[in-house]
C-alpha cells in the first residue's frame, strides 16, 4: 500500500513538471502580475498548502509534497507561466525566504543548538542526567509529567522549548519505553499552548505589537482566562498521563514502545545521533545542567537586549519590543563557548573534539532546516496569493448579525487559516487588527473573548499542521519522524479544538471567564471520561 501511495506521489509531481514543460502553459512574462489577479484573495490561495499537507499525511513524503504544494502556489501565482513559476518558486520563494533576517536568525539558532545537543550528548552530560534521572523518576507517568513541567517552565519561546526539553528529557523517556511521538506531542503541546498564556514571552510580544490603538499586554493579560486551547491542551495532555489513556495511532505507537520499540515505523532519521547516546563516562549531571542554565540565561539576556533593556528600557517593554531571532542567536552563542570552555577545564572534552561537534550538529538538524525551508517558502506563495485578503473578507462577512457567535467563528477561521499555512503568527496579524476594528468602540469584553478566539485558533491551526514550523521543531526535538508525530498529534489536537469551539459559543453568549472557563473544563472531563470508556487504544499487556 505504501508502495503505491509513493507512485501516486511520483505521478502527481511528474504531471505538474509535464504542465509546467508544456510549450502551451508559457506565457508573455508581463502577463504574470495580471494572471496571477484570477486566484489573488480567492479560496485558491489556500489550495497550496492544502495539497502539501494532503500530499503529506497520505504518502508520508514530507519533502516532495511540500514541494508539489509550492509547484501549486507558484503555478497559480504566475497563471500557469514556465518562466514566471520557476522565478516564483526560486527567487520570490525559496531565496527571499532564506534571505530574510528572522528566518536566518533562527537557522543559525537551530545550528549552534544541535552544536550544542551534540556536545552535551559527547561529553556524557545527557546519558548522566538520563542515569541520575532514574533513579529519581520511576514511572512511565512520571517521565511524563517530569517532560510537561520543563515544558511549562521554559515558556520564554516555543523554538528554545521544542530543542531544549527535548535533548534534556529524551534519555529520560526513552528509559521509560515512552515512544518519540508521545515525547513530540509532550514538547509541542507545551511550546506554543503555553508561550501563548505567558505574558513574558515572545509571543506576547508578537501579539501586542498587532492590537494598535489598545494597551497591547493589558488586553493579553485579560485575553488569557478565555484562551480555551491553550488551557485545555495543557489540562488534557497531563489528565491523559494520569489516567494512562491513549487513542487513535498514538495508541499504537505507545503499546508498542511498552514492548521497547520507540519508534513504531521504519523510519528514523535521527538514529545516527544515537551513536553519541552514552559519551563520555567522565561525564557528570552540572555538563549538562550548567549549559542549559547559561543557554536560558543567555537568550533571555540576548533578547531583552535586543529590546533596549541596557539602553534604560524597563524589563517588560524590553521584552515586548525584542527581536526573538537575533536575540536568541546571540544567546545561544554565548552558551556555546560557554559549553566548550566548561568541558575544556573539566577536561571531559578537548578542543578539537568540541569543535568536531560542529558540523554533527549541523547535520543533526539537516531534515528540521530542511522542512522549514520549503514550509516557509510554501508561506511565500500563500502570501503572494493574497490568502490574508480573503481571509479578511471573510471575518468581515461573519461580522455582521452573528455577534454572540463571532468568537466560535474567528477561532475556526483562525484555526483553519494557521493550518493551511503553518504560522500561528501570521495569522494573529491577519485577524486581530480586523476584530479590534470590529469591536472599537462597541462590546469591549466580546473584543477581548474574540482576539483570546485568534490566539487559540492560530495556536490550535499551528498544532495541527504538518508544515508549522513549531511542529517541525517538536520533531526535531523529540528526534521523532515528522510525519509520525504529526499523524499521532493530530487526534488528539482536534478533541481539544471541538471542545474549545463549544467553550467559545459559551463564552460569546455569558462573556464571563467565571462561567466560561469552568464550563470548558467539565466539557473536557466528560469527553476524556468517554474516551477512556469508548476509545481507550492502549494495550498494556
Amino acid at each position: 500500500m505504501r508502495n503505491n501511495l509513493k507512485k501516486v506521489s511520483l505521478f502527481l509531481s511528474m504531471v505538474m513538471l509535464f504542465v509546467l514543460a508544456s510549450p502551451l502553459t508559457v506565457l508573455a512574462a508581463e502577463e504574470s502580475s495580471t494572471a496571477s489577479a484570477k486566484f489573488y484573495g480567492t479560496f485558491w490561495s489556500l489550495v497550496p498548502p492544502l495539497v502539501a499537507i494532503a500530499l503529506a499525511l497520505i504518502t508520508k513524503e514530507v519533502y516532495s509534497s511540500l514541494f508539489v504544494g509550492i509547484l501549486v502556489g507558484a503555478l497559480f501565482y504566475s497563471n500557469f507561466s514556465f518562466e514566471g513559476t520557476v522565478l516564483h518558486v526560486f527567487q520570490g520563494g525559496m531565496i527571499s525566504v532564506i534571505t530574510s533576517a528572522y528566518n536566518m536568525g533562527i537557522l543559525i539558532f537551530l545550528v549552534i543548538l544541535g552544536a550544542m545537543v551534540c556536545l552535551m550528548n559527547r561529553a556524557g552530560g545527557s546519558a548522566a542526567f538520563g542515569r541520575w534521572a532514574s533513579k529519581r523518576i520511576k514511572t512511565r507517568a512520571g517521565a511524563e509529567l517530569a517532560t510537561i513541567v520543563l515544558g511549562v517552565l521554559i515558556f520564554i519561546d516555543d523554538y528554545f522549548n521544542c530543542l531544549t526539553v527535548g535533548s534534556v528529557m529524551r534519555p529520560v523517556t526513552d528509559k521509560h519505553n515512552v515512544s518519540r511521538a508521545k515525547l513530540a506531542y509532550l514538547i509541542d503541546a507545551t511550546a506554543a499552548p503555553v508561550c501563548i498564556i505567558a505574558p513574558i514571552s515572545s509571543w506576547a510580544a508578537a501579539v501586542s505589537g498587532f492590537v494598535e490603538g489598545e494597551d497591547g499586554i493589558s488586553l493579553f493579560v485579560r485575553a488569557i482566562p478565555y484562551n480555551f486551547y491553550a488551557l485545555l491542551t495543557i489540562f488534557m495532555m497531563v489528565a491523559m498521563v494520569l489516567m494512562k489513556v491513549e487513542f487513535g495511532p498514538m495508541g499504537v505507537h505507545e503499546t508498542n514502545a511498552l514492548k521497547g520499540d520507540i519508534y513504531t515505523t521504519a523510519s528514523r532519521p535521527y538514529a545516527n545521533t544515537e551513536e553519541d547516546a552514552n559519551g563520555n563516562p567522565r561525564g557528570k549531571v552540572i555538563d549538562l545542567l550548567i549549559p542549559i542554565i547559561c543557554l536560558v540565561v543567555c537568550c533571555v539576556i540576548g533578547m531583552i537586549y535586543t529590546g533596549g533593556f541596557f539602553s534604560g528600557v524597563d524589563f517588560v517593554t524590553a521584552f515586548s519590543q525584542s527581536d526573538a531571532s537575533v536575540g536568541l542567536v546571540l544567546g545561544s552563542f554565548f552558551a556555546l563557548i560557554i559549553t566548550i570552555v566548561l568541558y575544556m577545564v573539566r577536561r571531559v572534552m578537548n578542543f578539537r573534539d568540541c569543535l568536531a561537534c560542529l558540523p554533527d550538529g549541523f547535520k543533526a538538524m539537516v531534515p528540521a532546516i530542511l522542512i522549514l525551508t520549503f514550509a516557509w517558502t510554501l508561506k511565500a506563495m500563500t502570501d503572494s496569493l493574497g490568502a490574508s485578503e480573503f481571509v479578511a473578507g471573510v471575518v468581515q462577512a461573519s461580522a455582521g448579525g452573528f455577534m454572540n457567535f463571532l468568537p466560535a467563528i474567528i477561532f475556526v477561521i483562525g484555526a483553519v487559516i494557521a493550518f493551511a499555512t503553518g504560522t500561528s503568527w501570521g495569522t494573529f496579524g491577519i485577524l486581530i487588527p480586523i476584530v479590534v476594528n470590529v469591536f472599537s468602540g462597541t462590546n469591549h469584553e466580546l473584543m477581548i473573548i474574540s482576539i483570546s478566539a485568534c490566539m487559540a485558533g492560530a495556536v490550535c491551526g499551528d498544532h495541527c499542521s504538518p508544515i508549522s514550523d513549531t511542529t517541525i521543531m517538536a520533531s526535531a526535538g523529540a528526534q521523532c519522524d515528522h510525519v509520525n508525530h504529526v499523524s499521532t498529534q493530530l487526534p488528539y489536537a482536534i478533541v481539544a479544538a471541538v471542545v474549545s469551539f463549544l467553550s467559545y459559543i459559551v463564552a460569546g453568549f455569558v462573556q464571563t471567564p467565571w462561567i466560561a472557563l469552568p464550563v470548558s473544563a467539565i466539557l473536557m472531563i466528560i469527553t476524556l471520561v468517554i474516551i477512556r470508556i469508548k476509545f481507550d487504544d492502549l494495550k498494556t499487556e
